[in-house]
């Protein structure tokens, strides 16, 4: 199930899903909207059977500005997509998770959640407070067969660096392009962390640049039997 805000762009992600050899629906959704991530997981069920993993990858970057003069409304948007966003989708798909008794849960973290960044300061807190919704959702909900795991991508490629380029502020805006790794490289550790769900690592805010973290989740993979 692929999802974003825009219609258009999740069914061209299916689309190119579907043409590879693999099975994908879209869906249009905003997760600040609870409602509407609860009819995003009725409509996955719907479609696909039922839920094995969830994804939280929804993000903005914006408001980029000092915390003296940045606008308070923008301020708690990006709370509200960053981190309660992820909680929507939580809470969405725990039932479906405890009733099987297993599922996996990825919130895309990032070093901001550990380290402020001038101008980041709704960013910052927002995966700061994500952080520790993973480590909730372990300690609840561990015993049950939910893993849940945080994972740092690093700098991608995306639409939000170049937002972040244009902005000026800090010293993540003054990196190049060319300095970016593609979105294929966080996306293939994230797929092998679903899949082989390494126990020892449950609860953790994982990095892609902390190549112990790296090595276990390859590892676990191989072990498991799958590809890496």
């Amino acid at each position: 199930m692929v999802t974003s805000r825009q219609h258009e762009a999740a069914s061209r992600v299916a689309a190119e899903i579907t043409e590879a050899g693999g099975s994908a629906t879209s869906f249009a959704c905003d997760v600040s909207n609870d409602e509407a991530v609860a009819d995003l997981v009725d409509d996955t069920v719907a479609n696909h059977g039922r839920v094995d993993i969830l994804v939280n990858n929804a993000g903005v970057i914006e408001p980029i500005a000092s915390i003296g003069s940045v606008d308070p409304t923008a301020w708690r948007h990006a709370l509200g997509v960053n981190l309660t966003g992820a909680f929507h989708a939580i809470q969405a798909v725990v039932p479906h998770f405890k009733a099987r008794g297993e599922g996996v849960i990825v919130n895309i973290s990032s070093g901001a959640a550990h380290a402020p960044l001038e101008g980041w300061s709704a960013y910052c807190t927002s995966k700061a407070g994500l952080a520790m919704l993973t480590r909730a959702v372990d300690l609840e909900l561990a015993q049950q067969g939910v893993f849940a795991y945080g994972f740092q991508p690093g700098v991608i490629d995306t639409d939000m660096q170049a937002t972040i380029r244009a902005s000026g502020v800090n010293r993540v805006s003054e990196l190049r392009r060319d300095q970016l790794a593609p979105a294929h490289v966080p996306a293939r550790l994230v797929a092998l962390l679903c899949l082989a769900k390494p126990p020892e690592l449950r609860g953790q805010d994982l990095s892609i640049n902390d190549a112990r973290a790296v090595s276990r989740i390859e590892d676990a993979a191989r072990s498991a039997g799958h590809r890496t």
